[in-house]
């Protein structure tokens, strides 16, 4: 029997696979929309004759640059990290979430640091395998380390790319 035949497991699941991807999707749409009306604007801007209204306009027009290269920055990113975890996964090395979470549903600080140290050394005994780094990652993001988590990552799929 499938997850959908299951009276009332069918929503869930289905959210569960597919949640996140709904919730990017809205977040590009967005910033799509944002941007398009971005250039228009600066369009608008461009066709005064005021020196000053030219400069916003073309001030403007960096804009949408900007956020066109962060959101392919960003899509890239996910969508490599995606790879790596379901090889991770594959492979039965992706980490088990099994740390103590207080009555808010975050992970318990003191949990996660002792956790870390296993991960750590792990990527310092194994410097060159992307493993090592994803778990690490997952460990520093398990602490709230987002901007060392996100370093960690990139650099698991810097190695795993060759």
């Amino acid at each position: 029997m499938t997850d959908s035949a299951t009276p009332g497991t069918g929503s869930a699941s289905w959210y569960s696979r597919h949640g996140e991807k709904i919730w990017v999707s809205a977040i590009i749409f967005l910033l799509l929309a944002y941007m398009a009306l971005t250039v228009h604007r600066a369009w608008l801007l461009l066709q005064d004759p005021q020196p000053v209204a030219i400069a916003l306009g073309a001030a403007l027009l960096v804009l949408p640059v900007i956020g066109a290269w962060a959101l392919i920055r960003e899509i890239l990113f996910g969508s490599r990290m995606s790879k790596l975890a379901k090889i991770l996964e594959a492979e039965g090395g992706l980490p088990v979430d099994n740390l103590p979470r207080t009555p808010g549903g975050r992970i318990v600080r003191e949990a996660a640091d002792a956790e870390f140290e296993m991960y750590k050394v792990e990527a310092e005994a194994a410097p060159e395998d992307w493993r090592s780094w994803f778990r690490l990652s997952c460990a520093y993001d398990a602490a709230r380390d987002r901007k060392r988590a996100r370093e960690s990552m990139r650099k698991a799929i810097e190695l795993s790319r060759g």
